[in-house]
């Protein structure tokens, strides 16, 4: 399970890297706290920010699920090509907000494949 926690720790490191760079525009844009608008391009990296918060409720329930019940290690690759994705979704979305697909399709499907996979893995253990 080291191999879940590895990956559980990049995530939320990279999660708190993207809070930084939200900070970092903030200065650099002029936005100052609360306000969350004001500058286009400063909305994009707080965009990136809270997107994979959302995706951080999805992923690290399903990613330890996923290990637990049906293999830790394919958690773990899964775990990989969503942190792949979010890199991919954070430089493209802040580039240009309409080249950020693959990004998302990289790092939704990972989310999307754990849970369903858990889900699978718990109601067969369940009845199996």
């Amino acid at each position: 399970m080291e191999l879940l926690t590895i990956i559980s720790m990049l995530a939320l490191l990279q999660f708190f890297y993207f809070a930084v760079q939200v900070g970092g525009a903030r200065g650099k844009y002029g936005v100052s706290a609360p306000a969350t608008t004001g500058n286009e391009v400063f909305e994009r990296y707080f965009r990136v920010h809270y997107n994979t918060m959302e995706h951080l409720v999805l992923f690290l329930p399903g990613l330890w699920a996923f290990g637990f019940y049906v293999s830790y290690v394919y958690a773990a690759a899964l775990g990989a090509v969503y942190l792949l994705g979010r890199l991919i979704y954070a430089v493209t979305y802040v580039k240009n907000p309409k080249s950020r697909e693959i990004g998302a399709i990289a790092s939704t499907l990972p989310c999307i494949v754990l849970v369903v996979g858990a889900l699978v893995g718990a109601v067969m253990k369940l009845f199996g």
